[in-house]
């Protein structure tokens, strides 16, 4: 598996497990997320700390998470992301839809604080 999954009460972190979020990992990775809106999951973290490069499938992947998560009234944020990342989804001119953080902590006090608004 090229994830895990941190299922918490009331968000799940996926932690990517491999340097590359391209066209062998994101199919797979956009099922889960299926799966998990399926079982009522609204609060996702992506941890991108192990991920080093980034095509267009595995940002489609992402955008999949946060239209799942904002469908069903959740939160989607990614963190830990490198530079090479961070200038693709830069580049892409996503930065301004998706909520990105440094690290899981600051992602799970962010889903906090939106719950709260």
């Amino acid at each position: 598996m090229n994830f895990l999954l941190d299922k918490n009460e009331n968000h799940t972190v996926i932690h990517t497990l491999t340097e590359r979020l391209d066209s062998t990992v994101s199919p797979n990775l956009k099922s889960e997320l299926l799966v998990m809106n399926a079982e009522g999951i609204k609060n996702i973290v992506i941890d991108l700390s192990k991920t080093k490069y980034c095509d267009s499938s595995g940002l489609s992947a992402i955008l999949v998470a946060n239209r799942l998560c904002k469908n069903a009234g959740g939160v989607f944020v990614i963190c830990s992301i490198n530079d090479a990342v961070k200038k693709l989804i830069s580049i892409s001119q996503l930065d301004s839809i998706l909520n990105i953080v440094e690290n899981v902590s600051e992602a799970v006090e962010f889903i906090k604080a939106e719950q709260l608004n």
